[in-house]
């Protein structure tokens, strides 16, 4: 009875506790399931997601070792947001606090009204690595909570705005490598909380401004590769917290900034690339955690800086590229030396290397390229140097030869080397040591004197990078070397190889192949079509023969850069078998036919050189097409007939001399020519390019101020157009004018009539004006006389007259230039080029207004004589002088006539 009892307690008991959670949490049960993320929050970030699409993953993530994912994908919108990949929300309000979009593929314009100015709670904001474009605008006012703000690794644009300076809480501001321009906002020194600031590889230019000294919490400080100029500003002197300083690839100028030596704190300053000038100051040691010190590509001056051996903490230096001079003095080195890094190539020292340099056994790089010797040298030196990774040692200005075999055995961890410029014996018998060398990944031969292919390259099997130009090597070049498995770029030009030999099966690895001026022979090798990651091709200056192989069509997915120039190849250009070519140039070869309609597809194409063959073909205007085309080369071939209009917007250069074109050129014809037309900045000239990737830069032949000149590099800003030895007739078009960026202007041999147009007082950037060879006639525009950066001119075998302009550019040309232009006169030519023009030269000569007017004054002076002795016999002499014009009836009553004009000219 007992036992019942307490059982229906115990089931009672029970029954009341389920009773009471029923009722306490009826309204959960009942319900479904409740999300953190607040409804207006999921909103936002939904419509977020669908402002921009999902691409391929920046290049960069991979990089910087970070994983690419696409997070947006898996935000849907039955689903707690708070648990979505890159969100983070507060345990308690769910409001969206964190957003981590970096490396998401997120691409696509950023626009004023985004939706994620509505996630006002967010302290951190990361929207790196993505390609997200357009204007950081006011929309980042709302995000006021924001701690930490990291937009880099995108295509931002435009200026920052002032607004910026209202995220008062920033700790963090990263805006790194984007495009922002213009100078810094004054607002950015009222966040006061940053310690981090990375500005760095944008367009922002101007002086760094002052203010960011007011930033005293920095710790972290990142304006390298801007357009910064003028000073590093005194009031740096109050960023006691900082510890990294990186205000390299700008244009920076002055003595080394002294504010900095009392930045006590400091572990990494890099001052490279820029115009700082001076000697470096010892007591830069008073700098005592320094670490990592770059000074490198400056014009520092004085003596090496032994004294930055005394800062025990200092393991980089780069002094490289300045100019600095003396001999090598190291001082007391304390053994062992903790330096890592010791660059000091390419300054102007002399003497010997110095032996204590044997102290720095931790080193693993080490610079002292362009050391002038000045004798022998003794290169087990470097054998103490165990821990070397990469050695620089080239152009040391040294009779001592290098015994590559024996040198490699000294180290064991080496995977660069660069002995370019010194003696090189590179004997394929084995040398000294039977141990394995060293498993090199970069090695630079270049000049070296070498004769006979280095046969040790056979067993440098992570070999990446291999330079043996400017050698005397002969023979064929080995069979072995295309089976290098990391084989990614090799320069054989400038040797006296005569062939390849076939290798049974080459490496796809390779990108960049130079082998331009040897003494190849024969076909193109087709082993070269198996390189199927093959970029850049340079079998320039040889002596291959037949056709272009159809088997490059292999590469019509990879090959970027095709140079065959100064060869001896024939046929026609092959069609369809290059679809992403940035660079062709088949300049002096034997080609027939045709251009292949197909160039028209090809939208990365930027330059296009046929120069010096035989193809036949009309202008081909259907190149405008192209949106990248900036360089045009038909010169020395048998194109012919008009060219028709065309809008050439990023055609920079243009040569079709020497060709059959003809017609007229429409006063027009130039309006659309953008590239010529626009001057660039003082800032553009100074941040120019050259054409090219970093491996491989085009070349070409041009006629500038009379002399055929190669451009071993061609600059970006670079600007000529080249008509010259065609069968062009009426005006010279006035829109010529337009083309004020224009270089070098050759409009010469040809049939052009009427008057030099007096736009071309606007090409404002001319240096070479070529006009020869017409039949121009009237003054010479003094407009031109205002060119300033004018230095060379031809005007000669026209029928110009009048008065030369003045101006010191017109002093300077020689009496050529004005040849054979008899109606010309000038203070310059009546007293420097009396052969060609004396007075009378100035009586002698008619333009054809001129001849109309002579021949009525003739016509005259005839009637009157024909009433004297009789009309037949009047006219008769009338007819003889106005037809013939006899030189002695022209000298006896033309005179006065010619005088009065000149005299009146002259006025």
């Amino acid at each position: 009875m007992k036992g019942f009892w307490n059982s229906k307690s115990i089931i009672r008991i029970t029954l009341s506790f389920i009773f009471l959670f029923i009722s306490q949490f009826s309204d959960v049960l009942a319900a479904p399931t409740r999300h953190l993320c607040r409804p207006e929050q999921k909103d936002a970030l939904l419509a977020f997601k669908n402002e921009f699409e999902i691409g391929k993953p920046s290049p960069d993530c991979k990089s910087y070792g970070i994983e690419s994912h696409r997070k947006t994908e898996s935000w849907g919108n039955n689903s707690d947001c708070c648990n979505w990949e890159g969100v983070t929300c507060n345990a308690k309000s769910g409001e969206v606090i964190e957003l981590d979009l970096r490396c998401s593929c997120l691409y696509g314009q950023f626009h004023s009204n985004s939706s994620i100015r509505n996630l006002g709670f967010l302290t951190t904001l990361d929207l790196s690595f993505n390609d997200f474009k357009g204007q950081i605008t006011s929309l980042i006012e709302n995000l006021s909570h924001l701690t930490f703000l990291d937009l880099s690794s995108n295509r931002f644009s435009g200026q920052i705005l002032n607004s910026i300076g209202g995220l008062s809480n920033l700790t963090t501001l990263n805006l790194f490598s984007n495009i922002f321009s213009g100078q810094i906002p004054s607002s950015i020194g009222n966040l006061s909380n940053l310690t981090t600031l990375y500005l760095s590889n944008n367009n922002f230019s101007g002086q760094i401004p002052s203010f960011i000294g007011n930033l005293s919490q920095l710790t972290f400080l990142g304006l390298f590769s801007n357009n910064f100029v003028g000073e590093i500003p005194s009031s740096f002197g109050n960023l006691n917290q900082l510890t990294c300083l990186d205000v390299s690839y700008n244009k920076l100028s002055g003595n080394f900034p002294n504010v900095l030596l009392n930045l006590t704190g400091l572990i990494e300053v890099s001052l490279s690339h820029n115009k700082f000038t001076g000697t470096l100051p010892p007591n830069i040691t008073s700098l005592s955690n320094l670490m990592d010190f770059d000074a490198s590509d400056n014009a520092f001056t004085g003596t090496f800086p032994s004294f930055l051996f005394t800062i025990p903490s200092l393991t980089y230096i780069r002094l490289n590229g300045n100019q600095l001079k003396g001999t090598l003095e190291f001082g007391n080195i304390s053994s062992p030396s903790n330096l890592y890094e010791l660059d000091i190539g390419s300054n102007n020292f002399i003497g010997p290397i110095p032996s204590s340099i044997s102290k720095l056994v931790k080193l693993f790089r080490l610079d002292l390229s362009h050391l002038n010797t000045q004798g022998p040298v003794d290169f087990s030196i470097f054998s103490h140097l165990k821990s070397l990774l990469d050695l620089n040692i080239s152009h040391l200005n040294t009779t001592t030869r290098i015994d590559l075999n024996y040198f490699l055995s000294y180290f064991k961890r080496l995977r660069s080397l660069d002995l370019s410029g010194n003696l090189v014996s590179a004997t394929n018998k084995s040398s000294v040591s039977s141990d394995p060398p060293s498993q090199l990944i970069q090695l630079h031969l270049s000049g070296c004197g070498i004769t006979d292919f280095p046969e040790i390259l056979r067993t440098q099997h992570e070999l990446v990078f291999l330079d043996i130009s400017n050698n005397k090597i002969k023979g064929q070049v080995p069979g072995w070397l295309w089976t290098l498995p990391n084989l990614f770029y090799v320069n054989l030009s400038n040797n006296t190889f005569i062939g390849f030999q076939r290798p049974k099966k080459p490496e796809p690895s390779m990108e960049y192949l130079l082998g331009s001026n040897n003494n190849f022979t024969g076909m193109i090798p087709s082993f070269i079509c198996e390189l199927r990651s093959l970029e850049t091709l340079d079998l320039s200056d040889n002596n291959f023969s037949g056709s272009i192989p159809r088997c490059m069509g292999n590469l019509k997915s990879s090959l970027s850069h095709l140079n065959l120039r100064q060869n001896n190849l024939s046929g026609g250009l092959p069609k369809h078998i290059f679809e992403i070519l940035r660079s062709l140039d088949v300049g002096h070869n034997q080609l027939v036919g045709k251009l292949p309609r197909s160039l028209r597809f090809f939208s990365t194409l930027e330059v296009l050189n046929v120069e010096s063959n035989r193809i036949n073909d009309t202008f081909p205007f259907w190149l405008t097409s192209l949106p990248k085309l900036q360089v045009l080369v038909l010169r020395s071939n048998a194109f012919h007939g008009p060219i028709h209009e065309a809008s050439f917007l990023k055609l920079r250069i243009i040569d079709i001399s020497h060709n059959h074109f003809n017609g007229t050129l429409p006063s027009d014809y130039f309006v659309k020519w953008s590239a010529m037309s626009s001057l660039g900045t003082d800032e553009d000239r100074s941040n120019a390019n050259y054409m090219g990737s970093g491996y491989y830069q085009d070349s070409m032949v041009l006629m500038n101020k009379g002399v055929e000149s190669e451009l071993i590099r061609i600059l970006t800003i670079y600007t000529a157009l080249d008509f010259s030895g065609n069968k062009f007739e009426g005006e010279i078009p006035k829109s010529i004018g337009l083309l004020k960026d224009l270089h070098v202007l050759n409009l010469s041999n040809n049939a052009f009539t009427g008057h030099i147009p007096s736009s071309m007082g606007n090409l404002t950037a001319l240096e070479s004006l070529d006009v020869s060879q017409n039949k121009l006639y009237g003054e010479i525009p003094q407009e031109i006389g205002n060119l300033s950066f004018l230095s060379c001119m031809n005007f000669s075998h026209n029928q110009l007259a009048g008065l030369v302009p003045g101006g010191q550019q017109f002093l300077t040309q020689p009496c050529s230039s004005f040849e054979d232009n008899l109606g010309l006169f000038g203070s310059t030519l009546e007293e420097d080029c009396r052969d060609i023009h004396t007075p009378a030269s100035h009586q002698q000569y008619k333009t054809p207004e001129t001849e109309e007017e002579d021949e009525e004054v003739i016509s005259w002076i005839a009637a009157a004589i024909g009433f004297i002795p009789g009309i037949v016999l009047g006219l008769t002499i009338g007819y003889i002088l106005v037809f013939y014009k006899p030189e002695w009836f022209i000298k006896t009553f033309g005179r006065n006539n010619c005088r009065r004009r000149s005299t009146t000219t002259t006025h």
